[in-house]
C-alpha cells in the first residue's frame, strides 16, 4: 500500500488527504494535524482491511497527521435487495429507511448489519400513480420529529420524456416499537411542486420551466436530489441541477405539512451555495449544522464528490476535505445517538458492476448498495 502526501499552503503544512491504495483498490483518507512534540520524527498508524500500517514522517518541527475518517471500499457494509440508494432517514438508533430511485417501496435496514431489508413498505396505491409508468424516481428524504418526508426528482426521465409520476412529495409517520419500525402515510401526496417552482416570482431568474424540459443530466436541466429539515420545521430543497453560475441552488419550502394537507406549497427565497461548482446530492441537519454531499450534475462519476458543512444563513459551506472516491454517496444519515461525530453515507450503486454485470440489472435479491461510516 502506498501513501502520498502533498505540501499545501505554508511550509510543513500538509493537505488533509492521504492516498491509500492496495489490492487494486484506492481511497483518500482525510487527516487533521496536531503538534506531537519537539522530536524529529513521528509515527502514524492506520488500519485497513484489518492490517495495521505504520508510517514514519520525518518532519523537522514535529508535525504529524492523525486519522479523521476512513471512507473507502474496505469499510463498506453491503446491503442487498436494491441498488440505487437515494433518500434515507434514521428510524430509531439501529435502523434506517431508504428509498430506491428505480422502484417505489421504502425499505428498512439495520444499520449495523448487511444483507436484505428487515421490512418493506409499498405505498404505490397511496401515491396515485399512472400504472403504465409507475416509477416515481424518489431521490430525497428527511426526518422532522416523528415524520419522514419523501421527494421525487421532479425532472424528466433520462430520455427527456415527461412522466407525471415523477412529481410526488409525501410524508409518513414513524412509529418505533420494541419489535421494529412502522411507517404510515399522512395526508395526501403533493403533485404540484414543479408548478410552484416554475411560477414563483423569486425563482424566475433561474428559468426552471425551461430547465424542466431537458433530460435531467443535461447542463442547465432540473433535477432535485436533496431534502433537509430545519429547526423551525421547514424544509430545504437541494438541486443537483441546475447549478446557476456554478453555485448550488437551495429553495426553502415553508409549509410542508400544509402541502400534504392539500394546500399549495409556499416557497421561500432561494439560497446559493458555493460547493466548488457541484450540485447537491443530499443534505442533513444535526447539532446546529447542515451536512451536504455535493456531486457533479451529470452522470460522470469521475467528476468527484465532496462533503461540506454549513452553518446556515449567509455563511458559505466549509469543505470537510473527505475525499469520496470509489462510490457515489447520495444519502446522509445522522443518528440520534451519534450526532455529527459519526454518521453514515449510502452509495447509489446502480451502475456499479457486480461480478461483471450491471448491479441494477440483476434480480432484486442480488442487487446491493454500500454504506459507509464517517468518523470525525
Amino acid at each position: 500500500m502506498k501513501f502520498r502526501w502533498q505540501i499545501h499552503g505554508q511550509t510543513l503544512n500538509f493537505t488533509r488527504v492521504a492516498r491509500v491504495s492496495g489490492n487494486h483498490r484506492s481511497a483518500d483518507i482525510p487527516v487533521r494535524f496536531g503538534r506531537i512534540g519537539a522530536g524529529p520524527a513521528g509515527a502514524l498508524s492506520l488500519g485497513c482491511q484489518g492490517v495495521a500500517l505504520s508510517l514514519l514522517l520525518f518532519l523537522a518541527n514535529g508535525w504529524i497527521g492523525s486519522s479523521l475518517a476512513a471512507t473507502h471500499p474496505s469499510d463498506a457494509i453491503i446491503y442487498t435487495g436494491m441498488a440505487d440508494a437515494s433518500g434515507a432517514v434514521a428510524v430509531g438508533t439501529n435502523w434506517f429507511a431508504v428509498a430506491n430511485d428505480e422502484d417505489n417501496p421504502i425499505r428498512i435496514y439495520r444499520r449495523d448489519q448487511g444483507g436484505p431489508p428487515v421490512k418493506t413498505f409499498n405505498f404505490t396505491a397511496f401515491l396515485e400513480l399512472d400504472p403504465k409508468k409507475s416509477e416515481v424516481d424518489f431521490e430525497a428524504a428527511t426526518r422532522v420529529g416523528d415524520r419522514a418526508y419523501w421527494l421525487s426528482s421532479n425532472g424528466r426521465n433520462r430520455k427527456g420524456k415527461e412522466r407525471s409520476n415523477r412529481h410526488r412529495f409525501y410524508a409518513t409517520t414513524i412509529l418505533e416499537t420494541a419489535h421494529g419500525v412502522d411507517l404510515t402515510p399522512v395526508g395526501k401526496p403533493y403533485k404540484w411542486l414543479l408548478e410552484d417552482l416554475c411560477s414563483a416570482p423569486q425563482l424566475k431568474r433561474f428559468n426552471l420551466a425551461q430547465a424542466a424540459a431537458l433530460p435531467p443530466k443535461d447542463a442547465g436541466a432540473l433535477n432535485i436530489e436533496g431534502l433537509c429539515g430545519t429547526p423551525d420545521h421547514r424544509l430545504l430543497i437541494g438541486f443537483r441541477n441546475p447549478v446557476p453560475g456554478g453555485l448550488a441552488l437551495v429553495v426553502p419550502m415553508m409549509n410542508p405539512d400544509g402541502a400534504i394537507a392539500g394546500k399549495r406549497a409556499v416557497l421561500g427565497e432561494p439560497i446559493l451555495l458555493d460547493l466548488g461548482g457541484l450540485g447537491i446530492r443530499d443534505m442533513a441537519y444535526g447539532e446546529g449544522k447542515y451536512l451536504i454531499v455535493a456531486g457533479p450534475y451529470d452522470g460522470h462519476k469521475d467528476g468527484g464528490f465532496a462533503l461540506y458543512e454549513w452553518s446556515g444563513g449567509v455563511e458559505q459551506p466549509k469543505n470537510l476535505k473527505v475525499k469520496l472516491r470509489g462510490f457515489s454517496p447520495e444519502a446522509i444519515i445522522i443518528y440520534p445517538d451519534k450526532g455529527l461525530k459519526e454518521f453514515q453515507l449510502l452509495s447509489d450503486d446502480g451502475t456499479r458492476k457486480i461480478q461483471g454485470r450491471i448491479n441494477k440489472e440483476l434480480p432484486l435479491p442480488e442487487q446491493q448498495f454500500r454504506g459507509y461510516w464517517v468518523t470525525r
